[in-house]
């Protein structure tokens, strides 16, 4: 910008700085939460117009009080440009989250200057820098769990959305990009872009190079993400542009609501350059203006004198706090406060109202979710939960509809007076009394209806004592007057009416008829009636007294549904007023949701964005971009549940034929045109980063072939490496030959005993008489021990293969044929009947052909037990290294446990163990783990950190990624922020230099470790099919876990 241009910018701001004054002192008001307009104007005064200043002033107490004297200093050059372009662009921009630097944020979400100052370094510098940050160091692989180096994993499928890659604390980034690049106008525009080689030769200054590098940097990633070949790309390049213009650390995560006005602001001025060379100024014909930027009209009264202002709005700024859904938000926005002049008539006026005079195609709202904490001296992030609509009509709040809104308000004004009304009204009737104790009249008068139909106690007691309960003298006199005289009281007075009738009732029943009070006759404690009760009542007072009461308690029940009635009918109409088909013209349909999880000072983003389509919502976090639902946008962007909400809604105009629905249906056909019709050198690049992925997977697959090849970790064969004897070559298939011969070999004794149990049928009947009773006796008898409702301490299903078929509901043959396996084990030559038994079963075994019986599925149900075998072992494994207080061999036990039991629970809920056990010291062994790391943390000492830090990364990390999915339980959910919790209390610590840069690399993994991708590797070596009795193991183990002792098993 030139000094001419500025000097004119200056005098325009000076013209308009009272138009911009008041939105400035509710910006000041909003951030500090100073209310005293004095002190609000005097800290404005005298930073100057600068907001970040004038914050430092207020949050420091170093503002002067009115009356003393301030010398304001002149604002240097870059100062008054800076406030030039604000007034004169009058962008209204959201306030950021401040996540790590409030005076930053606010400066750069509020009054941010496109001026960048030139410190004479050439832009290679800045192409240095990239090839810096590409250097940063990986993280860390795990040894449990590591990344899938197979470059074949990372292929694009069906032209599926790419992620892009995290490449440190960079999740802003991807979210803000990833939304924009959804926009089919939006990216037509960044790849269209093109200059004119005159201005590309005359480019001014630094600034406007640096933006026209950008923009080329856009161009190629936006290319990439249209036509490479990999799931995900690597941003680096225009990333680190955008991140040497922030004043924050490198390291540091940026916010979004910053780095979106930091996009917007260069893409506008690039765009500039292309279509007003001639006059910087005019700004009417800048696309980027055109697709984001709106203008809404201000009108109210101030100091008595009423204004009016028009303003330019980029990202409109909401409140989230005192609102509960974004229409509220709306509304509180552009009305505030009650004019100061008299109303004519009995209306009620503004003191400011705002309404759009012209709404973007792309509207973009910024929900303030922090607050700064005045005593902490740092923001914090507000949780409040906030619904929003997929669909949005805006006719409401535009200055079109002013006259019809303006009427409405009014309507709801008097509809929610009369509603409070009503609502003090059903208050006198539900709280009743004048004590402290108050209750519903209906039940009050309910009451004394059971008290005087209770049997007096004369009448209950006459039968046994009736010497012992004389009739009192006062019962002769009939209280009927004393109660029509209290028929009809005042309001005020009925107030006590109905709450003082037992005792006013009672007194004037028990005293003497002359004008002396005098107190009831007492009675002795053995005489006072069980249950409260008149001591006498006749039949008239009876009948006298339920003939009112039960009167007026249908009076009373039915005035307060009436007016339960009339609330909700006003409430109702309430709800609908703005549901006039004249305000449904102008409908908004969501885009895009940014969701950020965690605190004020640290977090991470993602992005839902909506693809027409493919009429689905997916989530974009970083390199994973996966289909998703409504339910999970809800859950995870209203708010209300745990540290995660959205912090930036994007709508698009509906009726407009490049962003409706309709429009949108072709889009995945235009997106391979948009491919092919791209200019020669972006076709090019995307071409040659193709060819290179291309190279990477025919090197690894070249490393792979001269390696020795490894050993398939499939439950099948784990399990033959483990086999007890080999498999038949006549045996088909090998897998499940070999697993049937190993559950033979564990139930070996049990069958042993089925053959001795046969010796009398042997003898009489011969070899195949014994096999056909032992094979019907055992078959009995583990079907009857697999219907038996075992104890807690036991698992049958251990005991035999048969007992979990028969659960699992197995088919007849898969069942017949692997207890006819058991009788031809070889292990059973015990004898010569057992021998001759033995043939024979190994005979018929011969006689099952192909066609008789699906071996697939009969291996494959031996594979499930297999499995469940295997599950019971790390399942004890892990538990006795818990309890003997090994929890970091205990979680990788336990982990493996849950991850193949789940596998087997798919499938029904008797195929696996019981899950809460293993999710129980699952969670256990993780929060003593988070505590040791932590602990470790806080000692300041290097190899200790570096310890704590290992086990943050290699165990607690990946393993809360295996945990958090669609169907998390809250326990574990609750056991995660507890650990999030823990570790983000540390950013608000004065802590050591070095601990807050182990925090800032691995917290941003631990909010949401979902971006690595988790591979199981091989599990510690166990034999689950061995002949090893696992039941009396099973027993002692589950009984210990529910006593102190700890357990070992020989």
């Amino acid at each position: 910008m030139t000094a001419e241009l500025q000097q004119d910018d200056a005098a325009a701001a000076a013209d308009r700085r009272g138009s911009g004054c008041q939105m400035l002192l509710n910006q000041l008001r909003e951030i500090t939460g100073v209310q005293d307009p004095s002190f609000l104007h005097e800290a404005l005064k005298a930073s100057n117009g600068d907001i970040t200043q004038a914050v430092s002033l207020l949050t420091e107490g170093t503002v002067r009080e009115p009356g003393q004297d301030t010398v304001a200093a002149e604002p240097s050059e870059a100062e008054g440009s800076a406030a030039s372009k604000e007034i004169i662009a009058k962008v209204i921009d959201l306030t950021c989250d401040n996540k790590d630097d409030l005076q930053a944020a606010i400066a750069l979400s509020l009054l941010e200057s496109p001026k960048i100052q030139a410190d004479g370094k050439d832009l290679n510098r800045i192409h240095e820098a990239t090839s810096a940050e590409t250097k940063r160091s990986k993280r860390k692989r795990c040894e449990a769990w590591g990344e899938n180096p197979n470059p074949n994993d990372w292929r694009r499928v069906d032209g599926w959305p790419v992620g892009l890659k995290n490449v440190g604390n960079t999740c802003w980034f991807s979210a803000v990009i990833q939304s924009l690049f959804q926009l089919s106008e939006f990216r037509r525009l960044v790849l269209s872009y093109s200059l004119p080689q005159d201005v590309l030769e005359n480019c001014p200054g630094h600034t406007e190079k640096r933006n026209l590098v950008f923009m080329q940097e856009l161009q190629y990633l936006f290319a990439l993400m249209m036509g490479s070949n990999r799931k995900s790309v690597d941003p680096s390049a225009a990333l680190n542009l955008l991140k040497g213009a922030f004043r924050s650390p490198e390291e540091q995560q940026q916010d979004v609501s910053e780095f979106t006005h930091k996009l917007l602001d260069w893409l506008e001025d690039a765009f500039q350059l292309a279509v007003s060379a001639d006059n910087p100024r005019n700004k009417s014909e800048n696309p980027m203006v055109q697709l984001f930027y709106g203008t809404f009209l201000t009108e109210g009264i101030r100091e008595g004198k009423p204004f009016c202002n028009t303003e330019t709005f980029g990202q409109y700024p909401l409140q989230v706090n005192g609102h509960s859904n974004l229409d509220e938000c709306l509304e509180g926005a552009m009305v505030e406060g009650d004019m100061e002049l008299p109303p004519p008539d009995d209306s009620v006026k503004y003191e400011q109202e705002r309404w759009f005079t012209k709404l973007p195609p792309v509207l973009t709202f910024e929900l303030s979710r922090f607050e700064f904490n005045q005593s902490l001296g740092q923001p914090e992030k507000i949780h409040n939960k906030l619904e929003f609509p997929q669909i949005i009509y805006m006719d409401r709040y535009m200055y079109r509809s002013k006259e019809l809104i303006r009427s409405k308000r009014e309507c709801i004004r008097k509809s929610k007076e009369e509603i409070k009304v009503l609502q003090q009204k059903l208050e006198r009737y539900v709280q009743y009394g004048s004590g402290p104790a108050r209750f519903p009249l209906p039940d009050m008068l309910k009451y004394v209806i059971e008290f005087a139909s209770t049997k007096p106690a004369s009448e209950s007691a006459a039968p046994r004592s009736h010497a012992r309960m004389p009739l009192p003298l006062s019962s002769v006199y009939c209280p009927g007057s004393d109660l029509t005289a209290k028929e009809s009281p005042s309001e005020e007075g009925s107030s006590q009416g109905a709450g003082s009738t037992c005792s006013s009732s009672e007194g004037s029943l028990h005293k003497p008829r002359t004008g002396v009070q005098s107190p009831a006759p007492s009675r002795a404690p053995m005489e006072v009636p069980a249950h409260p009760a008149p001591r006498t009542v006749t039949e008239e007072e009876m009948h006298f007294v339920r003939t009112c009461l039960q009167r007026w308690r249908s009076e009373i029940e039915q005035d307060i549904q009436d007016l339960k009635n009339c609330i909700a009918s006003t409430t109702q109409t309430i709800e609908q007023m703005y549901c006039d088909p004249l305000l449904c013209q102008v409908p908004y349909r969501l885009h895009a949701v940014l969701v950020h999880e965690g605190q004020a000072n640290a977090g991470h983003y993602w992005a839902y964005v909506y693809d027409q389509p493919r009429q689905v919502w997916l989530k974009y976090n970083d390199t994973s971009v996966t289909e998703s639902s409504w339910e999970e946008l809800e859950r995870d962007s209203y708010g209300g549940l745990r540290n995660v909400s959205a912090y930036c809604l994007m709508y698009t105009d509906d009726s407009l034929p490049h962003f409706s629905a309709e429009a949108a249906l072709g889009e995945l056909d235009q997106m391979s045109g948009e491919v092919k019709a791209l200019p020669a050198e972006l076709k090019h690049y995307v071409q040659e980063d193709n060819w290179k992925f291309e190279r990477e997977v025919e090197e690894w697959e070249g490393e792979q072939s001269c390696k020795v090849p490894q050993m398939d970790s499939s439950p099948s064969s784990a399990s033959q490496d483990l086999s007890a004897a080999p498999a038949s070559p006549a045996a088909p298939p090998p897998g499940a030959r070999c697993l049937s011969s190993e559950h033979a070999a564990i139930a070996k004794e049990q069958t042993a005993q089925a053959i001795a149990n046969t010796a009398r049928a042997y003898e009489r009947s011969g070899v195949e008489a014994a096999l056909g009773e032992a094979f019907h006796e055992e078959y009995s008898r583990l079907y009857q021990l697999a219907r038996e409702d075992p104890p807690s301490h036991s698992d049958p299903r251990l005991q035999h293969v048969l007992v979990y078929f028969f659960q699992n509901e197995a088919p007849k043959r898969v069942v017949e044929r692997t207890l006819l396996e058991q009788f031809a084990d070889r292990n059973l030559s015990y004898d010569e009947r057992s021998i001759s038994i033995m043939k024979v079963a190994q005979a018929k075994l011969k006689e099952i052909g192909p066609d008789d019986m699906n071996m697939d599925e009969y291996k494959k149900w031996h594979e499930d037990y297999s499995l469940f075998r295997k599950v019971s072992v790390y399942l004890l494994t892990g538990l006795e290294l818990y309890q003997k207080g090994k929890y970091q061999e205990a979680l990788s036990y336990l982990v493996y446990a849950y991850q193949s039991n789940t596998t087997l629970l798919i499938k029904g809920p008797l195929r696996g163990v019981k899950e809460s056990v293993i999710a129980l010291y699952r969670r256990k062994c993780l929060l003593e783990l988070n505590a040791r790391a932590a602990s470790l943390f806080e000692t300041n000492d290097d190899p200790s950190v570096t310890e704590g830090i290992n086990v943050m990364n290699e165990l607690i990390i990946p393993c809360i990624h295996l945990i958090i999915n669609d169907d998390i339980s809250k326990d574990d959910l609750a056991a995660i922020e507890v650990m999030r919790n823990h570790w983000c209390s540390y950013l608000g610590q004065d802590i050591a230099e070095n601990l807050q840069l182990c925090l800032g690399e691995f917290l941003p993994r631990l909010l949401d470790p979902s971006t690595e991708i988790i591979v199981l590797k091989e599990p510690p070596t166990i034999r689950p099919n061995s002949p090893y009795d696992l039941c009396s193991r099973f027993a002692a183990v589950m009984e210990s876990i529910q006593g102190v002792s700890t357990v070992t098993v020989k």
